[in-house]
């Protein structure tokens, strides 16, 4: 149930988008394409899908309420200003903003991602240290190709980007570390 209330708002806005695509919404004396249309849609919607998995979990993640602040600003921003560009940083915004906060826990000689994901994976100290710097470096790459993305290509290929190929993008790093996580995994210490 939590996993289809995390991936159904993202889905949703996929199908809404592309169905709706070529249409304009007129709303008083305002036109409005159809991605800022369904960003106005989808940022309600993603809100009640977090207070549902909340009322069902007892629990939301730090990152999952970081990335909805951001797009509620950015979502909201997108919607006032009739300008698709907001919602389209909004992923530079939080890959660079994670980047950043894991960057500077490397400078302190820390690895702060091993406070977030310490439970699912319980690594040695260096291979934190190891796994950090490279999802630093993932998050500072998939920054940049988000821009290039939403800069270079079509509309429709940043909509398949931001819904799918981000989070498949993200599912690879994570298999590609495989041998890091078992090379410092401490599972087999206990």
């Amino acid at each position: 149930m939590k996993t289809a209330l995390e991936l159904g708002p993202v889905l949703g806005f996929l199908l809404a988008y592309f169905w709706f695509q070529d249409d304009i919404f007129t709303v008083g004396a305002q036109e409005y394409s159809a991605f800022v249309a369904v960003t106005a849609v989808f940022v309600p919607v993603l809100l009640a899908s977090m207070a549902a998995i909340w009322w069902l979990t007892g629990t939301i993640g730090r990152m999952q309420v970081f990335t909805a602040v951001v797009l509620i600003v950015m979502g909201g921003l997108t919607v006032w200003f009739n300008d698709d560009r907001f919602v389209k940083l909004k992923p530079t915004l939080i890959y660079g903003a994670f980047g950043a906060i894991l960057g500077v826990g490397l400078l302190l000689g820390r690895s702060w991602l091993r406070y977030v994901m310490e439970e699912l994976m319980p690594l040695q100290d260096e291979g934190w240290m190891q796994l950090t710097r490279r999802v630093t470096g993932f998050f500072f790459a998939m920054a940049v190709l988000n821009v290039a993305i939403w800069q270079y290509m079509s509309e429709q290929t940043f909509v398949l980007w931001d819904t799918v190929g981000q989070m498949a993008a993200t599912f690879a790093f994570f298999i590609a570390q495989a041998g890091l996580l078992q090379k410092y995994s401490t599972d087999e210490e206990d």
